[in-house]
């Protein structure tokens, strides 16, 4: 693995563009970035971005922290957590989550499969 840094707030993301299925509503935008993959593909790390709406998701084992913008996640038979600027959170595999995006959300995860 290669040493790097990257300013999260300013780095280029490419379109990944969201199953309709998981449209709740509005018209949210997904893109992301992939920084570093492990050889066997069991740890991603990288940059994801959502704009305003509501989306369901099914999560992977997943550490993140957020850059800029705010949601709520409420977890199906769970919590429901407000996440904003500075934020970490983690989420467990394959837990049911409803993200109500509010202001476009930037974050920065680790994902361990």
């Amino acid at each position: 693995m290669s040493t790097f840094a990257v300013h999260i707030p300013d780095a280029e993301l490419e379109p990944d563009p969201l199953d309709p299925s998981q449209i709740v509503s509005g018209s949210p935008e997904v893109s992301g970035k992939v920084l570093w993959e492990s050889e066997d593909g069991k740890i991603i790390r990288g940059l994801w971005q959502i704009t305003p709406g509501v989306v369901t998701d099914t999560e992977a084992n997943e550490m993140f922290v957020v850059v800029s913008g705010r949601a709520t996640i409420e977890v199906e038979g769970g919590e429901t957590v407000e996440v904003g600027p500075g934020d970490a959170c983690v989420l467990a595999e394959g837990a049911k989550t409803r993200w109500t995006v509010h202001e476009t959300l930037r974050k920065a995860y680790v994902i361990n499969y």
